[in-house]
C-alpha cells in the first residue's frame, strides 16, 4: 500500500505542477488585449477548472480500490497468492505457444 499511496503522491504533485504552470500561463497573459489570446485563455481556464474536479474523482476512485485490494489481500492472502500463481501459469502457457 506504501508503494501504491507513493505513487499517487507523484502523480499528485505532477498534476498539479502542470496546473500551477497552466494558472502561470493565465496570468502571465492577462494584459492581452488580442481577441485570440482572450478566447484562449477563457478555454484554458474553464478546461482547468474542469480538469482539477475530475483529476480529484478519479484519484478518490483509484485510492479507493487501492484500498479495498490491500484489505482483500490481507483477509484472504492465499486467494491472491494463488489467484496470482494461476495467472501466472497462464500467461507461461499463452507466452510459451508458436
Amino acid at each position: 500500500m506504501t508503494r501504491i499511496h507513493d505513487s499517487s503522491n507523484t502523480m499528485s504533485q505532477e498534476m498539479q505542477n502542470i496546473m500551477d504552470h497552466a494558472h502561470a500561463l493565465v496570468d502571465a497573459t492577462a494584459g492581452e488585449v488580442d481577441e485570440r489570446i482572450k478566447s484562449a485563455r477563457t478555454a484554458l481556464k474553464e478546461r482547468l477548472a474542469s480538469a482539477k474536479g475530475d483529476y480529484g474523482q478519479l484519484e478518490a476512485q483509484l485510492m479507493d480500490k487501492a484500498q479495498a485490494a490491500d484489505e482483500f489481500i490481507h483477509a484472504k492472502p492465499y486467494y491472491a497468492i494463488g489467484g496470482t500463481f494461476i495467472g501466472g501459469l497462464l500467461l507461461g502457457w499463452f507466452m510459451s505457444r508458436k
